[in-house]
């Protein structure tokens, strides 16, 4: 296998990223306007692609001043476990650096801690996490 390309702000098609979101979170593929999302809400996203086709991706949104959060870091499933995760995230954290971050966060799921914490070097700390969607808690 060649080594995968990683690019910050690399330009992507959203019937591309639709796709491999689907097939790394297992669900059928959205119609999302990706492109529209990032221009408006991020401060950059990282891609991988080998041979030309898109294997990885994460976003980068900001706060416009100095803490940046990775979201959605996806592998494609033939890909995961080969080092394109861990080459995205870094590519992110530059990304965020360039850009004059000065923190990045991620949130994640329990069985991801290893990946984030030992294979990219994020420090575990205390969060919260609020369900919006749960019932009553909007109705105030």
């Amino acid at each position: 296998m060649s080594a995968p390309i990683v690019a910050w702000r690399d330009p992507f098609d959203d019937r591309e990223l639709n796709g491999l979101h689907a097939a790394a979170f297992d669900h059928r593929p959205f119609d999302d306007a990706w492109n529209d999302l990032v221009a408006e809400h991020s401060l950059g996203w990282v891609t991988a692609r080998l041979d030309g086709a898109l294997v990885g991706f994460a976003n980068v949104v900001w706060d416009g001043l100095v803490h940046a959060w990775i979201q959605d870091v996806i592998v494609a499933p033939g890909h995961q476990r080969s080092g394109i995760g861990s080459a995205v995230v870094a590519a992110a954290a530059a990304g965020a650096t360039d850009a004059g971050c000065e923190w990045l966060h991620v949130d994640f799921d329990d069985h991801l801690r290893a990946f984030y914490i030992d294979a990219c070097g994020f420090q575990p700390t205390g969060a919260g996490l609020l369900d919006l969607k749960a019932d009553g808690v909007a109705d105030g």
